[in-house]
């Protein structure tokens, strides 16, 4: 892995899963990881009850934008993070992926999205753990 891992978090709409994993990695990461994040078929907007959820726990993605899944930002990250997409995600060697079973909160209101955001917040802590622990 490099010296400032890259990750990139791909889910279907890039709506929800994907852009609160990104919002939680980029907040409690600084500028210790890069953090991208993109959907195999992209909405138009984010999520509101995502970004509601994400804004209770003081992270704004209110101005994020759903991104399309390029082969380009799977071939520079270091750690590919899939959340529902399938197949659709071009595999690449030497890369770490991993894929987390998350619940689509599309559609859901905000005490079914609180859940499903707390879950991607325990994922993403243990996984900064592991590719860019904090120095003493």
């Amino acid at each position: 892995m490099t010296a400032k891992p890259t990750v990139l978090f791909v889910c279907v709409h890039n709506a929800g899963r994907s852009q609160m994993a990104a919002g939680y990695l980029q907040a409690l990461a600084g500028d210790r990881v890069d953090v991208l994040s993109a959907g195999s078929q992209p909405k138009d907007e984010i999520n509101p009850v995502a970004i509601q959820a994400m804004a209770e726990e003081g992270i704004d993605i209110a101005g994020n934008q759903p991104k399309v899944l390029t082969t380009d930002a799977v071939r520079d990250s270091d750690v590919v993070i899939t959340m529902g997409c399938g197949d659709a995600c071009p595999i690449f060697p030497g890369k770490r992926y991993e894929d987390w079973e998350l619940t689509d909160p599309a559609g859901r209101g905000i005490d079914d999205v609180r859940p499903i955001r707390d879950d991607i917040r325990a994922r993403v802590e243990a996984l900064l753990a592991e590719i860019a622990p904090a120095t003493a």
